[in-house]
């Protein structure tokens, strides 16, 4: 794990998500595909959720407790509880937080040496931060590919044989 590769892929998400996301009309931003699945306008509330309560919170646990303590269980709907906004305000909430996030990071000044400090995750048990830091930008770029599937799926039905070659229409973004 490199800090400063991590930082960099996810300090280009919000521009991922806003190229994406900004001025689609309100059908596509609110669509998913059914039961127990996501619009690509609830990922995007998920992604910003989990810079105010997921990550960076549990690496400065670690930093600061290191397994003595238990990190706060994710929830990982807690956007579908939030008043739906525009769009374009939510993602500048995102891209001002995800800045925020990174700039707290880049002041715990963490070394390689850190990368191997441990937390405890209420259904891993221990991990290490750079296992953290590490599944931030997994998280980032799934949700990235479950945002394109969501809204590649609007065409599920209308592109007729191509579909043979176009997997993401066989997948559905299931809430995660």
């Amino acid at each position: 794990m490199d800090i400063s590769d991590a930082t960099n892929l996810l300090a280009r998400t919000p521009s991922a998500v806003s190229a994406l996301l900004l001025d689609l009309p309100e059908a596509w931003l609110h669509r998913d595909d059914g039961p127990d699945t996501w619009s690509a306008y609830a990922i995007a509330g998920h992604i910003l959720h989990g810079d105010a309560t997921n990550w960076l919170p549990r690496i400065q646990l670690i930093v600061a407790h290191g397994t003595g303590r238990t990190f706060e269980p994710f929830n990982r709907v807690a956007m579908l509880d939030w008043s739906r906004e525009p769009v374009a305000d939510l993602l500048d909430r995102f891209r001002r937080a995800r800045a925020e996030s990174l700039e707290r990071l880049a002041g715990l000044e963490l070394g390689e040496e850190d990368l191997t400090r441990t937390g405890t995750h209420p259904e891993f048990g221990t991990v290490t931060l750079s296992q953290v830091l590490a599944a931030w930008v997994a998280h980032d770029l799934t949700h990235l590919a479950q945002i394109a599937e969501v809204l590649a799926g609007r065409h599920r039905d209308d592109v007729g044989p191509y579909r043979r070659y176009m997997p993401a229409l066989e997948r559905f973004a299931p809430a995660e």
